[in-house]
């Protein structure tokens, strides 16, 4: 919280200030005997004999109520000039208390001011104690309600600023994803990426390391938002440190989870599922950190890529094992993140896995950007609303 909400939310502890009030009456005798009982009780005043008076005094100096007769030079008992003076008043400042104190007064002139903004309506000749009651208590009422004004603009100056750096900060996240996927030959690529929030903890990338040699990486931070972001900001950046055509998969895991377990903020974790692409042999060779496995589907049938080990982040010690596949033409294979399958409809069910797979498997020849298509457009339908999770899907094909 910003320092001066801070303050504002702590005013109530601090004492009171000295009440100061702005007295405008045309009659001196009046305005006398009212500043002698306010000073009295301690409160400031200051006195004005018109409304022209009264509007300059608001526009230079600052007061905590305004005790004003209704009748002035142009007339003596309409109240219309009266009347005039509340409207420019609460033009000037709408929390400022206004109290009317005058000797004319009837039931539909007090309703005409209580509906232009004024507190209090009080005859004269007044009753002391009743009218010191009546201005400490508007006095209160009117500082509550402009420390709440305060605090409404501090709030929405702090809300301002927290959306200018969310949409800088899911500029920067979108700027260290893929803006292209590079093309690789025989491989086609889809992606889509959907944060639940501003940013998000899903990572994707392609790394085309030569004309034979690109890496497919899809990634998961654990967490949503800001810190999910940030974390996975951090693993990418270690990921590409150690990533090349020569490096095998499961040692860049492994690379990647002893820097982050050194850096690591308790209980925080990423799943990540690596591969490298050979296109010359077309054999994959990946490890999976704790990540989703991805699908393999071959003549409508689906195998999951599993071989790895654990999260990274969490166990200093871990080992990863390699995984290989040779790909054939008409293969498809699907990397995506929890928030595909862990999408749920009204009931609280999941998408699930065993759905997708399904999905997958029903037959048909399809383009990688038609079976992302197809694919998130199942998961919209069945969720039928906003993703809860960061989801991610990215889709090969194989020509």
């Amino acid at each position: 919280m910003s320092g001066s909400l801070m303050e504002l939310m702590n005013t109530n502890t601090l004492a009171a200030p000295i009440p100061r009030t702005l007295i405008a009456d045309d009659q001196p005798d009046v305005v006398t005997a009212l500043r002698l009982l306010l000073r009295g009780a301690g409160f400031q005043t200051e006195g004005v004999n018109s409304p022209a008076a009264v509007l300059e005094a608001i526009k230079q100096r600052d007061f905590d109520l305004v005790l004003m007769d209704l009748n002035y030079a142009r007339d003596t008992t309409s109240g219309q000039e009266g009347l005039e003076l509340i409207t420019h008043i609460r033009a000037l400042d709408s929390t400022l208390p206004v109290v009317v104190l005058t000797a004319w007064g009837s039931v539909e002139l007090a309703v005409e001011a209580m509906h232009r903004g004024v507190r209090d309506f009080v005859l004269k000749p007044w009753d002391n104690s009743d009218l010191l009651k009546s201005l400490r208590t508007q006095i209160e009422l009117g500082r509550r309600r402009r420390q709440r004004r305060r605090m409404n603009a501090a709030r929405q100056t702090i809300n301002y600023k927290l959306r200018q750096e969310l949409t800088e900060s899911q500029e920067i996240q979108e700027a260290l994803l893929p803006k292209v996927v590079p093309r690789i030959d025989g491989i086609e690529i889809a992606v889509a990426w959907q944060p639940a929030r501003a940013v998000g903890g899903d990572y994707f990338d392609v790394l085309k390391f030569n004309d034979r040699h690109s890496a497919l990486c899809i990634a998961d931070a654990a967490g949503k938002g800001m810190p999910a972001a940030l974390l996975m900001s951090n693993v990418q950046a270690v990921l590409k440190s150690f990533a090349s055509a020569g490096a095998a998969p499961n040692e860049v895991c492994a690379q990647v989870n002893s820097v982050m377990c050194r850096n690591m903020v308790p209980h925080r974790f990423i799943s990540c599922f690596y591969a490298l692409l050979d296109t010359q042999t077309r054999k994959l060779s990946y490890a999976n950190a704790g990540h989703c496995p991805p699908m393999l589907i071959r003549g409508g049938t689906c195998m999951r890529m599993k071989e790895g080990g654990p999260v990274l982040g969490i166990f200093p010690d871990g080992s990863y094992l390699l995984g290989e596949i040779e790909l054939s033409s008409g293969d498809s294979l699907l990397f995506f993140t929890d928030g595909v399958t862990e999408a749920r409809d009204a009931t609280g069910e999941e998408f699930g896995e065993e759905r997708l797979q399904e999905l997958l498997t029903l037959g048909g020849e399809f383009s990688a950007r038609e079976l992302r298509d197809l694919t998130m457009a199942a998961v919209g339908e069945f969720s039928d609303g906003p993703v809860q999770d960061d989801a991610t899907l990215m889709v090969i094909t194989v020509d």
